[in-house]
């Protein structure tokens, strides 16, 4: 398969690496030059961790969309979530309308934004599908280099209505994508909105005081930030429910995917559980209150989570808190940042339009 890779970061990088070395045909893109500077140097990328060591050719790796788009079969998107509606923006303006895009991930509703983004461009929406988390673990130690901690065992993708040619496409490409209902299923089975919030507030003195020099799925993952966790994860489960969805919970979900080691016992607690994950162990804190730790799971995870529990009906105390706090905590945003609910396309809805919405059944 032809597949232009959206997305120079770790996940990016990883999935270059990943997908090149299965036999696809794989283009890297990237809007910032600097990003991709080591890789266009090297000819591709190197790599350490669990895909094997040494360099990956990757033949075109450009700032040019167009240009890595050219003859796709399939669009991988592996941004951060900030960039997901300027990247629709860009696509709707490129005539690429037909070919499918998968996003890896789209955290909470970045099916629905995206299609939401084409909508008000007047532009018909390609076939849509998301994971419900990045397939990855990754980060880049060097500007040729991605070192990947981890690759998911098992990651949930869905697609909007009209979208089973992305569908198909990213359960081509990954051998662990499990289907799943409907999208709303993939925004509420995202860990990190349950995952990053409780510490990154919890920990936001230590963060601000070290810059970030602890390790934030270990030292910073205290059995107090654990419960907090597991109160968030239980409001995740309540919204899931009421649209009649029954969802893993957090241990089981990182379980399933490779985060928390397969085997491990229940009874020591989710914290703990985290803590022993060989995949997550050496992954820094956010070296300040700009982190994405921040910026994108508290606008991008629990703000649309909060919009998807009112339409539910759903009381979501702790994560109204942690949202009022990491606001407080990060001082005003530029208008209109974040994933609303209008920016979603899903404002007005009631519960029984957005499940006709993301399942393309007729309302009553």
């Amino acid at each position: 398969m032809k597949v232009a890779i959206l997305g120079a970061g770790g996940g990016g990088a990883s999935a270059a690496v990943d997908l090149a070395r299965q036999g696809h045909q794989v283009s890297l893109w990237n809007r910032s030059a600097e990003a991709i500077s080591g890789f266009v140097a090297a000819g591709g990328i190197r790599h350490l961790g669990v895909l094997g060591s040494g360099l990956t050719k990757v033949p075109l790796i450009t700032t040019d969309l167009q240009q890595a788009a050219d003859g796709a079969d399939a669009l991988l998107v592996c941004l951060p979530t900030l960039a997901h509606a300027p990247l629709a923006a860009q696509l709707a303006g490129c005539g690429l309308g037909s070919t499918p895009v998968i996003l890896n991930p789209g955290q909470s509703g970045g099916a629905l934004e995206f299609a939401a983004v084409y909508a008000r461009a007047g532009v018909a929406a390609p076939p849509l599908a998301e994971f419900s988390t990045l397939t990855y673990v990754a980060r880049k130690p060097a500007a040729d280099t991605v070192h990947t901690s981890g690759r998911a065992k098992a990651v949930w993708v869905a697609a909007l209505p009209g979208g089973e040619a992305a569908l198909d496409a990213a359960r081509a490409l990954y051998d662990c994508a499990r289907p799943a209902p409907n999208v709303l299923a993939t925004a509420l089975a995202n860990v990190n909105m349950v995952l990053h919030p409780p510490g990154a507030i919890l920990g936001a003195a230590w963060v601000e005081r070290t810059g970030g020099d602890f390790t934030f799925y270990v030292e910073g993952l205290t059995d107090g930030v654990g419960r907090v966790m597991e109160q968030l994860d239980a409001e995740r489960l309540a919204v899931a429910a009421a649209f009649g969805l029954g969802l893993p919970d957090l241990f089981d979900e990182m379980r399933t995917i490779g985060t928390i080691e397969a085997g491990t016992d229940r009874s020591q607690g989710l914290a703990a559980a985290i803590r022993g994950g060989r995949a997550n162990a050496r992954i820094r804190a956010p070296d300040s209150l700009d982190h994405r730790y921040y910026r994108e799971d508290f606008w991008y995870g629990l703000q649309p989570f909060l919009a998807l529990a009112r339409i539910a009906g759903s009381e979501v105390p702790v994560a109204e808190a942690l949202f009022r706090l990491g606001v407080a905590l990060t001082g005003p945003v530029r208008e209109g940042f974040g994933r609303s609910a209008e920016a979603m396309g899903i404002a007005g809805l009631d519960k029984a339009g957005l499940l006709a919405k993301v399942t393309g059944t007729a309302t009553k």
